[in-house]
């Protein structure tokens, strides 16, 4: 069984598809070919959350915080530069080599390790803690990724230890009317900072674990920069 295969037995897609994607046009935005992987994790999936925590970007989302080609990505690839020549961070790999691939509901990254460049089906996966030091590699691709993560074969540290205990199912966005609960790349996702908020503005926040969506759309909100 390919892990395409186990990941849709898993969490089964949609039945109602969104439009397809233009490859041409997104690898040329990006300057880079896409893994085969990928291309076929969107074909059976669209724009969503699996296991009501993990996004995987896509060029079809209409948010810019979860869209592949939108402007998040390209700031947070400038955020990394600057944090690595403070020594601020610092990444696995050369921040020329990381593509961001996803994102959490606290905060964390995932990246592509675009090495070796121009070989896509052969790049691994990194995740960083939300604007934290530690890092995590893994060995595979993006839908390798997905599906040991879900079934519990791989732990990455920083992601919540409660992670599977709600299920592992796949939502689909509403595109015309969903905003993901993602902090932009210019503010602070520090999920104690969040936690502290919260609980001092009347939310039930655990101390540990995933934070409520609520909790922080209305924290994003209430800091929102302009």
């Amino acid at each position: 069984m390919s892990p395409l295969e186990r990941l849709t037995e898993l969490c089964p897609p949609p039945t109602v598809r969104q439009q397809p994607v233009d490859w041409a046009h997104v690898e040329s935005t990006l300057g880079t070919p896409l893994p085969d992987d990928y291309k076929q994790l969107t074909a059976a999936y669209d724009p969503g959350c699996f296991a009501g925590y993990l996004w995987v970007y896509d060029p079809r989302h209409t948010s810019v915080h979860v869209n592949l080609t939108g402007p998040a990505s390209s700031q947070l690839r400038e955020q990394m530069r600057s944090d690595q020549s403070q020594g601020i961070y610092p990444a696995p790999v050369a921040p020329s080599l990381l593509l961001p691939c996803g994102g959490t509901d606290n905060g964390e990254r995932l990246f592509w390790v675009t090495d070796p460049q121009g070989q896509p089906d052969a790049w691994t996966i990194a995740v960083n803690e939300a604007r934290g030091p530690r890092w995590f590699t893994f060995a595979g691709n993006l839908t390798h990724f997905l599906v040991s993560v879900l079934t519990g074969e791989t732990v990455v540290p920083q992601f919540p230890k409660d992670l599977r205990e709600g299920g592992v199912g796949f939502v689909p966005s509403v595109l015309d009317q969903w905003s993901p609960p993602m902090p932009s790349v210019q503010q602070s996702s520090d999920p104690e900072s969040i936690r502290q908020w919260g609980r001092a503005n009347g939310f039930s926040v655990p101390m540990r674990g995933r934070i409520p969506a609520e909790v922080r759309q209305a924290y994003e909100q209430a800091t929102k920069r302009d």
